[in-house]
């Protein structure tokens, strides 16, 4: 097999009635490289929709002009690339997703569409091909995003995944044909087992021989497994192996071992022999979900500590490249997380790809409604009347294809261990109801007119999700019976009694942790996971106090566009990542708390007062001290003991048993070190040796900008290219981190305009995390957010960017 990525398209933001023609004059239109999401190229405004981030739609065409001679055989080229000629066997044009509403066209020919946004999906232009007059393919696609408040969060406007042309003989591996699968891991060999497809566009019988080559990422051992099959005329034929692999190399989240498996396929035709192979990487593992154990991988346990992510970037949309992807992910894991939830929505190859390399473990999820339409706010949370736009229209036509289309390729990743059918489908009147409850209530709301809770006989009956949840779990069993189906219930309380839950293998629980205790009673056999958690120190320790729960997903990782409050906030606030990929100060705290490290972070605020509640979010926190009156100073701490100390002198430290954390308050004007005496947190193991260190002390004013191009660990780097992840190449996207820093060299106290200027490249966008700042994506120039700013570009070895903020002296960085 063969494949060609399609980058290079023009683009219109137009309804061309003509766009589909293969002779249509596209030359003025504007070049892009896909994936491409267009919304975030335009401007916030109030007349968009809150829930998809303030962001215009509207509909888009996309053409791009393939060589033909790209498709045909160079002379140095193998065997297996024969079949790129224009009479080639068999020739597949793949979408990795397009959102949505997609049209596609091959020279003028019509192939058919996909209203989905989230789904991939394919087609066979061989015969096509063979039609060309010329040197010149034409692929046209059509988006339609003309309705805006379609989702509850931002899904972006175009093909937003990648594009490409695969080329295969006339015997091959049928599209996602390969299933691999780990039956048992015991004293080192693990027993695999290899599901087969073949397909044959031969007019006769042929017998096909398939030698399996499963090659180590790490260690470069191979393993070959070979079987034998014949495959009818024009037809397919499938094929089981099952086999041990000695001293297998596992993957894990402590040690991500991977493997190539190389499907290497022979036959003779009438013309002589053949040969095709086609890769894939797999993992050698296995997963279980216990009922009262919670969550193993090879047989050993794991706590779930897990976030949700929606698939946007700032600047990006949702074409994210996956150098930005590593960036976050590799912090999320500094924090100690280990899972990923997909919320709510299947996500581009690329970072299913990059949680395999790392090691984190994964929640597919494939729908967040199903055949009736959820509230989409278009005004603000909450505020009435709801959109009712969305993918509920398309879901009794497409529902089989969409949730196959997320098992079938994905089902070979060591990383994903349960697929998700749904996501709040059971949410109280949104739009189903029941009954059983005079008031209907959910996870938020609180600010909902009382009648909106209310049941209403009138509404969609809840029985009637039981159905559809019977249906879509039998589909993924059919697909994959190696993994759990799962749900996130927003209303597990009636949930549980209206049959719902009753075909899942694992049960996701969204905000209820107060009903884990009582749910295990009533179902001992039925493993329990929290599929959506607050930030809370309680909600962790529903976790931590009790076995049986699997672990824990907070809402969010990172903050995303859309389901925003109201104008100008144009996002969600709810990570522990900024949309700049920056820790906030909640990062630091989950750190102290999953963190196999030692930890030491200090925060202050002012002093509320005693007797006043306060916690993380309600009264927020700053690296920075006042240079007088009452300060509460909050230590996170974690892997040992904390000692706080100002001027040598010890201060006194108390837990905080609601916020997680260690406290102290301190009048700085009378404490017993003059203020410029900066505080110390210092974390002592046990023989009393300081394993963690960190200062605080009142920031100054913005005296140095200081800029650095980010760089993965070389670990991570090289994990990610072995398994075919493009990272750190000359073309590759440059993360400039900057930072305003005061005369200490300490996070400076205010804001300044940063600008920048690219050298041998292009300016993909800055992004500072304030989820209130409306400046348009495309400006070359934006303020800082607590101190901070990232640059994203494109710059080639040799480029250079340049970043200026005022007065202050300007840092030009090489590529």
């Amino acid at each position: 097999m063969s494949s060609i990525p399609i980058e290079r398209w023009a683009f219109l933001l137009a309804d061309e009635p003509d766009a589909w023609t293969k002779g249509f004059d596209d030359s003025a239109w504007r070049p892009v490289r896909v994936p491409h999401d267009w919304s975030v190229e335009l401007d916030f405004s109030p007349e968009g929709a809150s829930g998809t981030g303030y962001l215009p739609g509207g509909i888009g065409w996309y053409r791009a002009h393939v060589p033909l001679a790209l498709l045909q055989p160079a002379a140095d080229r193998g065997a297996e690339d024969a079949a790129w000629s224009a009479g080639g066997p068999h020739v597949r044009l793949v979408f990795d997703g397009v959102y949505k509403n997609a049209e596609v066209w091959v020279n003028g020919y019509h192939l058919g569409g996909r209203p989905s946004g989230h789904a991939g999906f394919s087609f066979d232009v061989s015969e096509i091909l063979s039609y060309a007059p010329d040197g010149d393919v034409v692929v046209s696609v059509r988006v339609d995003r003309t309705e805006i408040a379609d989702a509850r969060w931002y899904n972006g406007s175009g093909i937003t995944r990648g594009v490409r042309l695969e080329a295969h003989d006339a015997v091959r591996v049928d599209e996602h044909g390969t299933a691999f699968a780990t039956l048992a891991v015991d004293e080192g060999a693990a027993t695999i087992r290899i599901d087969q497809v073949v397909v044959s566009d031969l007019a006769a019988p042929v017998a096909v021989h398939a030698r399996h080559e499963l090659r180590s990422l790490s260690s470069d051992r191979v393993h070959v497994f070979e079987t034998d099959l014949v495959v009818p005329a024009g037809d397919r034929a499938g094929s089981v192996l099952v086999a041990t692999v000695p001293d297998a190399e596992l993957w894990s989240d402590d040690v991500p071992d991977l493997h190539r498996l190389t499907s290497v396929l022979t036959w003779t035709a009438d013309d002589g022999p053949h040969r095709a192979e086609q890769a894939e990487i797999v993992g050698i593992r296995t997963i279980a979900f216990d009922a009262d154990r919670g969550f193993f991988v090879n047989g050993q346990p794991r706590v779930l500590k897990g976030v949700c992510l929606h698939e946007d970037a700032g600047p990006f949309g949702t074409a994210v490249p996956a150098e930005v992807w590593l960036r976050r992910l590799l912090t999320l894991q500094d924090a100690g997380c280990n899972a990923i939830r997909m919320a709510h929505n299947p996500h581009a190859p690329e970072l299913y790809a990059l949680c395999d390399a790392l090691g984190l473990f994964v929640i597919d999820e494939a729908f967040d409604e199903w055949e009736s339409p959820k509230n989409k706010w278009w005004r603000g949370h909450n505020v009435y009347p709801p959109a009712h736009e969305g993918s509920a229209a398309h879901f009794p036509d497409w529902h089989e294809r969409d949730l196959r289309a997320m098992v079938e390729p994905n089902r070979n990743r060591p990383s994903i261990i349960a697929w998700s059918i749904g996501n709040e489908v059971d949410y109280p009147n949104d739009p189903y109801a029941s009954p059983l409850f005079a008031e209907m209530t959910g996870n938020n709301d609180a600010d909902k007119p009382a009648e909106e809770r209310r049941y209403d006989p009138h509404r969609p009956d809840i029985r009637r999700l039981t159905t559809i949840a019977r249906r879509l779990a039998a589909i993924v069993r059919a697909v994959d019976p190696t993994r759990p189906v799962t749900l996130a219930a927003a209303f597990p309380e009636l949930s549980s009694r209206t049959g719902l839950l009753d075909d899942l293998d694992l049960i996701g629980y969204n905000y209820k942790e107060q009903l884990y205790a009582d749910d295990h009673r009533r179902f001992p056999r039925t493993p329990i996971l929290g599929s959506e958690n607050g930030h809370g120190y309680a909600q962790w320790r529903a976790v931590t106090d009790n076995d049986f729960v699997a672990g824990q997903f907070l809402w969010t990782g990172i903050d995303y566009l859309g389901e925003a409050r109201g104008w100008p906030v144009h996002g969600s606030g709810a990570g522990l990542l900024t949309l700049a990929g920056f820790a906030k100060p909640g990062w630091h705290l989950r750190r102290s708390w999953w963190s196999a490290d030692p930890t030491a972070h200090l925060v202050a605020r002012p002093h509320a007062g005693a007797g006043v509640a306060t916690n993380l979010w309600s009264h927020p926190v700053a690296r920075d001290l006042p240079e007088a009156g009452a300060v509460e100073v909050l230590a996170f701490a974690g892997g040992g003991t904390p000692r706080l100390t100002a001027g040598g002198v010890e201060l006194p430290l108390a837990f905080d048993e609601t916020g997680g954390y260690w406290t102290t308050v301190r009048d700085v004007s009378a404490g017993p070190s003059a203020p410029a005496d900066p505080l110390v947190l210092e974390v002592l193991s046990a023989d009393g040796e300081a394993v963690a260190r960190d200062e605080l002390r009142a920031a100054g004013a913005p005296m140095l900008l200081e800029a650095s191009v980010w760089t993965a660990p070389a670990h991570a780097a090289e994990r990610c290219r072995a398994a075919g992840i493009d990272v750190g190449g000359d073309s590759d996207v440059r993360q400039v981190e900057c930072v305003l820093r005061d005369a200490h060299g300490a996070l400076a106290r205010g804001e300044a305009e940063i600008s920048a200027e690219i050298y041998g490249g292009e300016l993909l966008g800055l992004e500072n995390g304030d989820l209130g700042d409306v400046t348009p994506y495309r400006s070359t120039s934006r303020r800082t957010s607590g101190g901070r700013l990232i640059v994203f570009a494109r710059v080639g070895g040799d480029g250079a960017i340049r970043v200026a903020a005022g007065s202050l002296p300007a840092v030009t960085v090489r590529a």
